[in-house]
């Protein structure tokens, strides 16, 4: 029975892989190989006209300190990413949530209440590192090409096995839809892993300790302790474990720590 599945879901997993061969692109300094629909100028223009609403949506900070350090730390970050033709822009936002973001183009948001959690210049530098990691890294479009592809790969999928007498459609194609799911959290949750990574990376570059990227996700970890945040199942999560991304990042540490430059 398994190998007539096989042979059934064959288009399927052919349409998919053919896909990814043919919408491949190459993850800079990580060496990835990742699937990409989207061409930079068409990702960039989404994440630029995404921003410009949020700018008139949300409310932005006159937090003079906060403002000068995102700035100050977003500059020296810019110069050493490899993103052609970015217009980057660092904006604070009046939010309590200690978050950060990054959009194609480059741009970047900073909550107010990531300062809580960052403490110093070299700790904003790590998020903001990995935020714009995200950029460099093309994490958005290859989200959206995954997406469009699991979703033609499971209509093939679903379609082939309606065809099919013994099977129930509706049980086949919720299996088929679950199991597209799960392996796109599993990819989110590596995108986070070499975000990180790459973000130390570049702090490192930009003339910041990487370490202090380790030091940061511990003090975010003790901060979801203190606020009682269950980090829940690990294979539901969009984000890896903290004690999965320190370990990660320690294992990474000597390559991001033979570009640092004081």
């Amino acid at each position: 029975m398994q190998q007539r599945y096989f042979t059934l879901l064959f288009p399927a997993i052919l349409f998919a892989s053919l896909i990814a061969f043919v919408a491949c692109t190459t993850v800079p300094d990580s060496g990835r190989r990742q699937l990409n629909l989207l061409s930079p100028s068409e990702e960039a223009a989404l994440g630029i006209s995404e921003f410009g609403k949020m700018k008139k949506t949300l409310k932005i900070s006159t937090h003079p300190g906060y403002n000068a350090q995102v700035k100050k730390v977003g500059h020296r970050l810019a110069k050493v990413m490899p993103v052609p033709n970015a217009k980057w822009e660092f904006v604070v936002f009046e939010d309590p949530t200690p978050n950060a973001f990054a959009l194609p183009g480059g741009k970047v948001g900073v909550h107010t209440g990531l300062f809580q959690i960052t403490e110093n210049e070299a700790g904003l530098a790590a998020v903001m590192g990995h935020e714009v990691a995200h950029v460099v890294a093309r994490h958005s479009g290859e989200r959206l090409s995954r997406t469009a592809a699991s979703a033609g790969a499971v209509a093939v999928g679903a379609y082939i096995l309606n065809k099919t007498a013994d099977v129930d459609p509706r049980v086949a194609g919720g299996a088929l839809a679950a199991g597209a799911g799960l392996n796109r959290l599993a990819h989110s949750r590596a995108q986070e892993l070499e975000a990180d990574q790459l973000g130390a990376l570049y702090m490192a570059r930009a003339g910041y300790n990487p370490e202090e990227a380790v030091k940061l996700w511990e003090r975010f970890a003790a901060y979801r302790n203190k606020a009682g945040q269950s980090q829940g199942v690990a294979f539901l999560r969009t984000h890896p474990l903290d004690s999965t991304r320190i370990a990660s990042l320690q294992e990474y540490m000597p390559t991001a720590k033979a570009e640092y430059r004081p």
